[in-house]
């Protein structure tokens, strides 16, 4: 109850400034990217309850001659590119942390598929909600490992407080000034989790 408190306090509080900025950068991913502005797509949320996650499309509808759509590093415009360096594609998410479907941190969600593809100790990142931000954010982003980051996502289940939370936050604004993380080598953003020690080279983020 208290990290709800914590959540809405922060959110509520600092609206007046982030308000402002996701409806300049709606008006610019519409002209940009085309329609529709957000990309909804359901993830599974503390105890792998499925919710809908609301962020910035960032990504165009390219298509190769048959049709078919182009992979995703090759839909990335330059603003693209810099939308989500920037995490700005993640702002709409402050909705789902008002709804109480997602918390400013935690572990991040991830694709439903995921779901039967966790080892029991990796399915514990379900114990709490998923976050905007989070412990693996601050320490590598996708520049980590999926074993890398479902470490440090149960590190932060057994030791999240309000002032990890806070430390998290502190630590998001230097790592997005930074724009350090933002994808793994030769990724969009990161090869899909196919199980402990699998992996591909389809992108886990759309």
């Amino acid at each position: 109850m208290l990290k709800r408190c914590f959540d809405l306090v922060v959110v509520l509080f600092l609206a007046p400034l982030w308000l402002p900025i996701l409806g300049l950068l709606a008006a610019v991913v519409r002209w940009k990217l085309g329609a529709p502005v957000f990309f909804r797509q359901p993830r599974p949320g503390r105890h792998s309850a499925i919710f809908e996650l609301l962020k910035f499309r960032s990504m165009t509808d390219a298509r190769d001659s048959r049709g078919k759509l182009l992979p995703d590093a090759l839909r990335l415009t330059p603003f693209s590119r810099w939308l989500r360096g920037s995490s700005l594609d993640e702002l709409p998410e402050l909705f789902n942390v008002l709804r109480g479907d997602m918390s400013l941190v935690g572990p991040r969600p991830l694709l439903v598929e995921y779901l039967q593809r966790y080892t029991p100790e990796q399915a514990r990142r379900h114990e709490v909600l998923p976050g905007i931000t989070g412990w693996a954010q601050v320490n590598g982003r996708n520049a980590l490992t999926w074993d890398e980051k479902f470490r440090l996502d149960i590190w932060y289940v057994d030791h999240n407080s309000l002032w990890i939370d806070s430390k998290i936050l502190a630590l998001t604004v230097f790592s997005v000034f930074k724009c350090e993380g933002i994808s793994h080598g030769g990724e969009a953003t990161m090869p899909k989790f196919m199980g402990s020690g699998k992996g591909n080279a389809q992108s886990a983020k759309r």
